[in-house]
């Protein structure tokens, strides 16, 4: 860590500048490629039929495009605008990112005595890594969502098992919790625990190491096997012949089978790490609750909506995406989340319906501009949001409230559209 300190902060920043380029290419090959439509679009994709050859200099991050604008007459006028500007924008992000989680220490609280110790700048460089990752993740997931309105599992799948792994392996990957006094702040011994996890801000319960965290444990991994398997309910002919439907394409679906196995290898290892027991099974089973917690929370609403709209309301996808980002920042990140996120989706939807007539808006993108907020201004939001998490039943009870008046608002909101001329 020190080597990497003695860098000029300005050489830092430049190297990952230049580091998001690349990360925003590979992105924006994983938008053309993983969405449902293919597209032979990205320099690192071969090239669509008619295209002139590829050249080497073309996959040269931002400066590529700028070639293949030669292309316009295959993928539509102006088509390399939009990547060029998102791996621009990749790499001012990144070393953005950078520059605020390290240089000005901003997910700490104001009271923190600067510079840090050396183990919380470790601690800083662990939580900026995985936040990157979480970033590119989020970038493809929104882009393909706007673009088709659906978000792929091969994004969300191996999102969750990486965040699972990093709550496993690196458990200081979750976000702080110091929370600013009059008295300032102080951080605990070398052995004390000041990161996000399970039951923060309250002490972590003992008997969540045991039998009984195990159980919770194995239940969210298991949970979530469960959602992604490809089910069916048609009930239009009662429940045993949709029972028979079900079992019958999950059956006959390959991906049946990848998800039991993946179960089975994801049990034995949720087993070993709480038999290892520590820090290990503190960042895991936080990262499976904030998972399944984050995910179900959003299938919830998905449910509750569609039945108020009498129509899908939320995708799958969402509900995917709301668990990969759980697996990273905990449930206590995801429910500020889920809370900021309508802001913007509100806005944005009266805009389209008032100017287009659309009622159809891709919302995975509103939960990664939330996510996005929380992560930036986490230290403020920590410090308002501490005395809420700390009353426990206070949290379960807001969260019913509104899901109980959801369905309220939904009918006012389906009123409003049906005295609107719509697409």
């Amino acid at each position: 860590m020190n080597l990497i300190l003695l860098i000029p902060i300005g050489v830092r920043l430049t190297v990952l500048f230049v580091a998001g380029a690349c990360l925003g290419g590979l992105a924006n090959l994983g938008i053309y490629r993983l969405a449902y439509h293919r597209r032979r679009i990205s320099p690192f994709s071969a090239p669509a039929d008619n295209a002139p050859p590829r050249r080497l200099s073309d996959r040269v991050p931002i400066i590529g495009w700028l070639g293949l604008r030669r292309e316009e007459s295959l993928h539509g006028r102006g088509f390399w605008i939009r990547p060029l500007l998102l791996e621009l924008l990749a790499g001012i992000g990144l070393a953005a990112l950078y520059w605020w989680e390290i240089g000005c220490q901003g997910l700490l609280p104001e009271r923190v005595p600067l510079p840090a110790p050396e183990g919380v700048i470790a601690v800083l460089h662990g939580q900026y890594v995985a936040h990157a990752i979480l970033l590119v993740l989020m970038l493809v997931a929104s882009m393909i969502d706007i673009d088709e309105k659906s978000i792929p599992d091969a994004i969300t799948v191996p999102g969750v098992l990486t965040g699972l792994v990093l709550g496993a392996v690196c458990p200081w990957t979750m976000l702080p919790v110091l929370v600013s006094t009059p008295g300032g702040v102080s951080f605990p011994p070398p052995d004390g625990w000041w990161l996000m996890h399970l039951a923060s801000p309250n002490a972590w319960p003992g008997l969540l190491d045991g039998g009984y965290g195990a159980l919770i444990g194995l239940g969210c991994w298991l949970l979530w096997c469960v959602a992604l398997l490809p089910r069916t309910w048609y009930a239009r002919h009662g429940w045993r012949r949709a029972w028979q439907l079900m079992t019958a394409r999950l059956a006959r679906e390959p991906v049946t089978r990848l998800i039991v196995i993946m179960g089975l290898i994801g049990s034995v290892a949720i087993a070993a790490v709480w038999q290892h027991g520590g820090r290990a099974w503190v960042g895991l089973l936080s990262a499976l609750v904030g998972m399944a917690a984050s995910g179900g929370l959003v299938w919830t609403v998905r449910i509750v909506c569609s039945a108020a709209l009498n129509r899908e309301a939320m995708g799958f996808g969402d509900v995917t995406l709301m668990a990969m980002i759980g697996a990273f920042l905990g449930w206590q990140s995801c429910l500020m989340i889920f809370f900021l996120a309508p802001f913007a989706g509100l806005v944005v939807g009266l805009l389209r319906l008032i100017l287009f007539r659309d009622t159809e808006i891709p919302y995975g993108p509103f939960l990664c501009l939330a996510t996005v907020a929380v992560i930036v201004r986490w230290a403020s939001l920590w410090d308002w949001a501490f005395s809420i998490f700390s009353i426990g039943w206070l949290v379960p009870v807001t969260v019913g409230f509104c899901l109980l008046l959801m369905p309220i608002m939904l009918g006012l909101w389906r009123l409003t559209l049906a005295a609107l001329p719509v697409k």
